[in-house]
């Protein structure tokens, strides 16, 4: 829970950063205009000050768990600011170190209560983060339309038929490395079972549905709001955690019987 905390605290730092960075941009933008520092709500000043106190308060906090931890911090926190500095106008690296950032809280996660990192939990962090990465990317530029491009430089690079493009090879891979998790020898050694590839259809419809969102109804602009919002979705995630439950312990009472 600490950890968790300390992750919302340096979110909260890279979100101060970057909006005072960005509030001019975002003060010609349909949605962001109403943000506290674009809108005139609270000020650049104030807006630093809490940046630093927040800093000071989650680095304490993370090296108070653990210098493990704290280290995870820092460099998640280093590569978000570098992101909203200077990463966030490159082509393809934008979407790659926002990806990163969620691996980074992962790893964090693992590190706080000392367990060995999944290399499955990292890549299909990794896939997720980027297939959201990119709707987003996709949902921004038909939004702004032609002036995509004076709200962030590198939207000029994409075009929705490229993004498009690396959205179904991102798909294609997120699905492929939850299936192939589910039927690796560790996998079914840890959970004594081989029937978790039965929960794919739930993945498969999830990912399926955002798309649909994305293209269909023009959104993917805040995945938050989608994924806490959207009935199907959550419907789906929620049939998804019984599914596992079902399938983990019934082979278990099964077993013990």
């Amino acid at each position: 829970m600490v950890a968790f905390g300390v992750f919302c605290l340096l979110s909260g730092v890279v979100y101060l950063v970057n909006d005072i960075r960005d509030c001019d941009a975002d003060r010609l933008h349909p949605t962001k205009s109403s943000r506290p520092i674009a809108s005139g709500a609270l000020s650049v000043q104030a807006a630093w000050v809490f940046a630093a106190a927040l800093t000071v308060l989650a680095l304490a906090l993370a090296f108070r768990l653990s210098n493990g931890f704290g280290a995870v911090g820092l460099t998640y926190l280093v590569l978000l600011v570098l992101y909203s500095v200077w990463l966030k106008h490159m082509v393809i690296l934008d979407v790659l170190t926002l990806s990163l950032g969620f691996v980074l809280r992962a790893w964090g996660g693992a590190v706080a209560v000392d367990v060995g990192m999944s290399h499955w939990l990292l890549l299909l962090t990794l896939l997720g983060a980027l297939f959201l990465a990119l709707s987003k990317r996709r949902a921004e530029l038909v939004s702004l339309a032609g002036d995509a491009k004076h709200h962030r430089p590198s939207l000029a690079e994409y075009s929705p038929h490229l993004l498009d493009q690396m959205i179904s090879v991102v798909t294609a891979s997120t699905l492929l490395a939850y299936a192939l998790y589910t039927i690796d020898t560790q996998t079914v050694a840890r959970f004594g079972t081989d029937r978790l590839l039965w929960t794919l259809p739930f993945p498969l419809y999830g990912i399926f549905r955002y798309l649909y969102l994305v293209h269909q109804r023009d959104g993917g602009g805040n995945p938050s709001e989608i994924l806490l919002s959207d009935r199907p979705i959550l419907v789906c995630v929620a049939l998804w955690g019984a599914a596992v439950v079902l399938v983990i312990y019934g082979s278990r009472l099964a077993a013990g019987h």
